[in-house]
């Protein structure tokens, strides 16, 4: 796994081997680095930048890091549960909730100095990864790991005043270790959140799907001071209007959930959010591909591998979906040649 986004100020991200070198190249700073491994450990901070675990994989080798670099020099620092670092113009903050019997009250607490954070510190989040252990599992009250998140994160949000224009994120099912969370903020620029008009928007979901709704765009659209622009994907499934299709069914899932991705990034649906350029699936880099059951990798590596470009690194990770009759998710990263040829403003 070697390639990367363009090279420009905006962060870039490179999926590498576990255990392979991840200092930044020529040019570049460290912002933070997540190891996808076979355990879970506490966030740490080198003199580099945050250092992040997240158990998906079954064996150390089965893994990956996913390396996150930008190009200026980066200061690091601690609030509270947040681990971060900053180049004054991007943001990387991580943190960890162990094992618990309930999450609300910690992922309220954690989030809330998420927002304390990145407000004081003038950022604005633009992507957001959680990855959840025990995701589909009662809670010590009855209710759903998932959900009970969900409950904790939307006591921040209402209180905040926000209650839809979150951006893109994924929630994904670990194989132990609690909550990990890491996003990434913009001071400059510009992002717009998008939403799938064949999906309801994960705000608008009815009761049915919890005490409260999930609260995250399809996508989000990045336009960094020097004119570079990306498209972040979310976690993408099989699922039109705010219902699962195709139970069961892991290839047509998969099929339906490349289609979702390739229509919310897609001219049609960015023009109709004011922007200009539209990208498609043969742009996707960085994919990360999360398959509910082992025995359905071969199905659905052979469907990707079809749709999904040759220069893309996609990585196929064992994980517990959202919803527990959801058996495909995929993300990735659609990233544009700078729109300008000017230098950073």
């Amino acid at each position: 796994m070697t390639s990367t986004l363009p090279v420009v100020n905006a962060p870039t991200v490179a999926l590498q081997s576990i255990g392979a070198d991840t200092s930044a190249p020529i040019g570049r700073h460290l912002l933070g680095v997540v190891n996808f491994t076979d355990k879970s450990s506490e966030i740490t901070i080198d003199k580099a930048c945050p250092r992040v675990s997240v158990n998906l994989a079954e064996t150390v080798g089965d893994g990956f890091a996913e390396v996150w670099t930008t190009a200026r020099p980066v200061t690091t620092g601690q609030f509270g549960t947040i681990s971060w670092a900053s180049d004054g113009e991007f943001f990387f903050g991580a943190f960890h909730i162990p094992e618990l019997p309930q999450y609300a009250e910690a992922t309220e607490a954690s989030y809330t100095e998420v927002l304390e954070l990145t407000e004081s510190l003038g950022y604005r989040p633009f992507r957001i990864w959680h990855y959840i252990s025990g995701l589909n599992e009662p809670n010590a009250a009855g209710l759903e790991t998932y959900r009970d998140f969900c409950l904790g994160r939307a006591r921040v949000l209402e209180r905040s005043g926000i209650t839809h224009d979150m951006p893109a994120a994924t929630v994904i099912g670990a194989h132990g270790g609690g909550i990990v969370c890491y996003l990434l903020a913009r001071r400059r620029g510009a992002h717009v959140n998008l939403e799938n008009p064949r999906q309801v928007p994960a705000y608008h979901y009815p009761a049915r799907y919890g005490p409260k709704s999930p609260n995250f765009a399809r996508a989000t659209h990045l336009t960094a001071a020097d004119g570079s622009t990306f498209l972040y994907v979310s976690g993408t499934a099989s699922i039109l209007g705010h219902r699962s299709m195709h139970p069961g069914d892991v290839a047509a899932q998969t099929r339906l959930a490349l289609d979702n991705v390739g229509y919310v990034i897609g001219p049609g649906n960015l023009f109709a959010h004011d922007l200009n350029a539209g990208q498609g699936l043969a742009d996707l880099t960085a994919v990360k591909v999360y398959v509910r059951h082992r025995a359905d990798l071969p199905v659905v590596r052979e469907i990707c591998r079809a749709t999904l470009p040759e220069s893309a690194d996609v990585v196929y990770l064992n994980a517990d979906i959202c919803r527990s009759d959801l058996l495909v998710e995929l993300e990735g990263i659609a990233p544009q040649q700078l729109a300008t040829s000017g230098s950073p403003q």
